[in-house]
């Protein structure tokens, strides 16, 4: 069974930092994409950033590029989302995707990953 464990939210001050880890198993981590989504209370879901595993090419949302920072660990199956210069509208419940790619990953940020885990809070105070 895909399993995925996010973890590394918390309350943080407007200008700090967080990381985000996603533990992930039961799936070749080369053929997938991993991603992070975020959804605020009253938003839509907001796909963050997201990796393929096969040749780490990545994507960002436009109200993320330059403050955050996707990376994996393929020895550990394990992706990062390190978080710098957090902003109160960052306050979501985070969590961690999976799924074979189809297309651009743009799009796998649009329409989603097959398998999502449960969330992690942030909270970014101002």
């Amino acid at each position: 069974d895909v399993q995925l464990q996010a973890s590394g939210g918390g309350l943080v001050q407007a200008g700090g930092s967080l990381r985000l880890s996603c533990a992930t198993s039961g799936f070749i981590f080369e053929d997938y994409v991993i991603g992070w989504f975020r959804r605020a209370p009253g938003k839509e879901r907001e796909g963050v950033s997201c990796i393929s595993g096969k040749d780490g090419d990545t994507y960002y949302a436009d109200s993320v590029k330059g403050r955050f920072t996707i990376s994996s660990d393929s020895a550990e199956d394990t992706v990062y989302l390190q978080m710098n210069s957090l902003k109160p509208e960052d306050t979501a419940v985070y969590y961690c995707a999976a799924g074979p790619r189809h297309y651009g990953l743009n799009l796998h940020m649009t329409y989603g990953l097959n398998y999502r885990g449960k969330g992690t809070q942030v909270t970014v105070s101002s």
